[in-house]
């Protein structure tokens, strides 16, 4: 387990739990927002923000760290290998994503234990729909409603499952990872 990022003090930090993207596949998908998002009035997600969101906390307490990296460290032990493919982009209200098909249902069982085991401890409310594998590659304020070619990714099998923290800021968030677990024997 890593913990590239640390904070101090007596805060409340916004956090979430995601499948951290391989640097390939964030390159990939970056490369190909470029190409077919830029220029609409939209803000592309940075490619070192590049994930699958698996539990949204919110604010929670500096102190939980501890107890979030225990269940996703516990829920990705023994994981196997996971395989997603890409099968649509969408856009919300607000974002533009890349929907996935997991192919195994490794990330979609794994991903499950985490939200089982932060609903257990007391940090999280699991939503009454389906995890739904996706990458937010574009935020906007009124849809641009665009129909972009799908990039030519292959294979996608997420690195790490990884705590993080969201700090707002003025030109979109900024996401530092707190706490890392290898995924699929990585």
């Amino acid at each position: 387990m890593s913990s590239p990022a640390s904070v101090s003090g007596d805060e409340r930090m916004r956090l979430f739990v995601a499948f951290t993207l391989a640097p390939g596949d964030r390159e990939r998908i970056s490369t190909w927002q470029r190409a077919e998002l830029a220029g609409n009035r939209a803000r592309l997600v940075p490619e070192e923000h590049l994930h699958l969101t698996v539990a949204f906390l919110g604010p929670r307490p500096k102190e939980e760290i501890g107890p979030i990296a225990e269940v996703i460290a516990g829920a990705v032990s023994g994981a196997g290998p996971m395989s997603l493919e890409l099968r649509r982009y969408r856009e919300t209200r607000s974002v533009g994503m890349l929907i996935f098909e997991d192919t195994t249902g490794e990330a979609t069982r794994v991903a499950g234990k985490i939200q089982c085991g932060l609903e257990e401890i007391g940090v999280y409310k699991r939503e009454s729909r389906p995890w739904l594998a996706h990458v937010t590659v574009l935020r906007f304020r009124i849809a641009p409603r665009l129909h972009p070619e799908l990039p030519e990714l292959g294979q996608v099998s997420p690195s790490e499952a990884s705590a993080y923290h969201s700090v707002l800021r003025r030109d979109g968030a900024q996401y530092d990872v707190l706490r890392s677990v290898a995924l699929g024997g990585r």
